[in-house]
């Protein structure tokens, strides 16, 4: 590579923005969609953050720290935050280890949260921002642009149902207000009908008009923090941020966030949680307008689409010629750059710089495929 062409992927890589949502800790946790040992997939995470630190990539973030995904399972507000912050502060543990300065990846760090309608929901950024910040000052020393916490806000899909589909938009955009009054720094809103099916060219307008509606004509919204000082906002940021603590106490008392799921702590009370809200809504004792109170005269039946939008058998075709053709152009180099992929893993090299390169001739399934021989298959303990 010459001169000038390696000054040009230097300059790139350090603009490029984006975010990797690889949290393995939540995939065990919540979301089910494990390949990799648990400790294989924390060494990729790692190995990520370090190749962002020695290509200097600062507005790119390495992970995003998910509670969402605990949310959906069925976590409670608390839970989600409480479980979240914990899965963050056991990857600064294990970067630190690696011998990362805390400020070269914090501020790669990101969150990203569920929004419901409990009241919990409109103080969730301001604790997990105290916490965090008092945290990464106090205890490993880290700078103020390390100590700011960058968190996104998705909607409950949860909350939505196929009963009264258009009311899920109000419900929408009552969270967005919690995200929006909360100061996050990115929100994705939910289309009224993901409940059903895949979101249409409709609704997802609709859905984005919620964010411009709020933010482009709601006057309240043009202050920056709207409801600081408010007694009942402070309130409940005190008592989340207290019962988050407690959660910390429970989870350390089990050997902090692995040894909690050496014993599937994390998933257990997930489950317990959704049970729980799962009981009350069907039992009535938790009000859902057009789904178990409140019912139109016609029963608000569940609304069952007319089409599921699916790919079709041409452009299912189209993406497996892609592929074929990928693998056949690049056989050569792809069998070299996957004898790469390995040797960097078997020798503790930075695997995540050779995958940049093999990536170029290699398709997902190949990469998989050579890292799941020497990663280690993941197992749930029982």
């Amino acid at each position: 590579m010459n001169l000038k062409l390696k000054r040009i992927k230097k300059n790139t890589l350090a603009q490029v923005r984006g975010t990797v949502q690889a949290d393995i800790l939540k995939e065990d946790q919540a979301q089910n969609t494990c390949i990799f040992s648990t400790e294989f997939a924390l060494r990729l995470m790692g190995d990520v953050q370090e190749y962002f630190i020695d290509k200097n990539v600062r507005n790119f973030y390495s992970v995003s720290i998910s509670g969402y995904h605990i949310a959906e399972a069925g976590a409670n507000p608390v839970t989600q935050l409480a479980f979240t912050l914990a899965n963050g502060f056991t990857y600064v543990e294990y970067y630190l280890s690696r011998g990362m300065d805390i400020n070269a990846f914090g501020p790669n760090l990101s969150f990203f949260f569920s929004n419901g309608i409990d009241p919990e929901y409109s103080v969730i950024g301001r604790v997990a921002r105290r916490i965090w910040a008092k945290a990464l000052k106090n205890k490993y020393g880290a700078n103020e642009r390390a100590q700011m916490l960058k968190y996104h806000i998705q909607t409950s899909g949860r909350s939505l149902h196929a009963q009264e589909i258009d009311f899920n938009d109000i419900r929408t955009t009552l969270q967005a207000l919690y995200a929006i009054y909360d100061n996050c720094n990115s929100l994705h809103t939910n289309a009224y009908d993901e409940a059903i099916t895949t979101p249409t060219e409709e609704s997802v307008r609709r859905a984005m008009a919620i964010q411009l509606i709020i933010n482009k004509e709601l006057g309240l919204a043009k202050n920056e923090n709207p409801i600081q000082g408010s007694f009942i906002i402070e309130e409940l940021t005190d008592l989340v941020e207290e019962a988050v603590l407690a959660e910390f106490d429970r989870i350390t008392e089990r050997g902090g966030v692995l040894g909690s799921m050496e014993t599937m702590y994390q998933r257990s009370k997930i489950q317990e949680e959704s049970l729980y809200y799962e009981t009350l809504k069907h039992d009535g004792r938790f009000p859902i307008i057009g789904v178990n109170t409140f019912l139109s005269s016609t029963g608000s039946k569940t609304v069952v689409p007319a089409e599921v939008i699916r790919a079709t058998e041409e452009e299912k075709q189209f993406q497996i010629k892609t592929k074929e053709n990928l693998n056949t152009r690049n056989a050569d180099a792809a069998e070299k750059a996957l004898e790469e992929v390995q040797t960097a893993a078997i020798n503790n090299k930075n695997i995540f710089e050779i995958l940049m390169e093999a990536t170029k001739v290699c398709s997902l399934g190949q990469i998989t495929s050579s890292l799941f021989e020497v990663g280690g298959q993941y197992r749930r303990n029982m």
